[in-house]
């Protein structure tokens, strides 16, 4: 069975930091292509950051150069680490992982940024 855990979500101020993990079992990440996503209220759910299997990283405009998405393969995890948090990166997070008709999601992590 497979299984992604996100742990790491919380309330931040403006401009604080956070890092977010996906712990998987069942699966092994790094032949995954790896997602973080976000989802805030009544807005669709959209992709924050990505890792390929080959290591190759892609992010969305909005989080570049403040977000890093990072994989630890001997922990079998998958990290995001968010830093000069704004207002607008609240959402619940989700980790996904995904390889040819396979798609996995976590249940996702609240994060929250407000003064």
């Amino acid at each position: 069975q497979v299984q992604l855990v996100e742990s790491g979500g919380n309330l931040v101020q403006p401009g604080g930091s956070l890092r977010l993990s996906c712990a998987a079992s069942g699966i092994i990440f790094n032949i995954y292509y790896s997602g973080w996503y976000r989802q805030a209220p009544g807005k669709q759910r959209e992709l924050v950051a990505g890792i390929s299997s080959g290591g190759r990283t892609n992010y969305a405009d909005s989080v570049k150069g403040r977000f890093t998405i990072s994989r630890d393969n001997a922990k079998n995890t998958v990290y995001l680490q968010m830093n000069s948090l704004e207002p607008e990166d609240t959402a619940v997070y989700y980790c996904n992982a995904a390889r040819n008709d396979q798609d996995y999601w976590g249940q996702g992590t609240q994060v929250t940024v407000s003064s």
